[in-house]
Parts: structure tokens; C-alpha cells; sequence
């Protein structure tokens, strides 16, 4: 992960970013703030690397941060894709100041 807290408690923090890491790899693009799009393509490259391993433990571990049918997603049609790519299966761009508040926004893909 890093060291960005995202002003939130430890377990609120974790959750969001599983929550956004499966909404990823469902959707195959997020819109957010830079500083989560940053913290979710690290973990989304570290559940990918786990599915192009492939096996049982592996898959077991994808359970702890992804939903079954979305690790089974992962494992069975995404992570084949990157088999020949070591590393750096996300994107993330940047899309300038938020409106409301001038948080900067990014948008992140696989």
C-alpha cells in the first residue's frame, strides 16, 4: 500500500479501497481523486500479479480484498490478458481540479 491515510480510520480506508479495486476490475475504469487512484492501482496490480499465478492459495488470497465471482472474474478472463506483461496493468491519468472542492481528479484503468 503506502503511507497515505486518505483521512480515514484503518478499516474504513481498507474497505474502500477493496470496494475500489473490485468496481475496477468489474468496470474496467474508475473516475476519483489522484491521491486513491494512486493507493487503488497498486492494489490492483498486486491482485492481478496473484490471478496471472494462478492457483488455488492465490485465489484464496484474492478472497480477502475481492468478492468470489469478481475473483473468479480476475483469475479466469483479465489476468490472462497481462500474461505476457510484468507489471504495470493500470493507468492512471490525470483529469484536473474537482469542481466543487479542487481536489485533483484522475481517472484509472486496467
Amino acid at each position: 500500500m503506502g503511507t497515505r491515510k486518505l483521512g480515514r480510520p484503518t478499516a474504513h480506508r481498507m474497505s474502500m479501497l477493496y470496494g475500489m479495486v473490485a468496481y475496477l476490475i468489474e468496470n474496467g475504469k474508475i473516475e476519483t481523486t489522484l491521491t486513491r487512484a494512486k493507493d487503488v492501482s497498486s492494489l490492483a496490480d498486486k491482485m492481478i500479479t496473484l490471478g496471472k499465478k494462478g492457483g488455488l492459495s492465490n485465489f484464496r488470497r484474492a478472497l480477502t480484498v475481492l468478492p468470489e465471482n469478481t475473483a473468479k472474474r480476475l483469475f479466469d478472463t483479465i489476468s490472462p490478458r497481462y500474461s505476457d506483461i510484468n507489471g504495470g496493468y493500470t493507468a492512471v491519468y490525470k483529469l484536473g481540479p474537482r469542481r466543487g472542492d479542487g481536489a485533483e481528479m484522475a481517472l484509472i484503468t486496467l
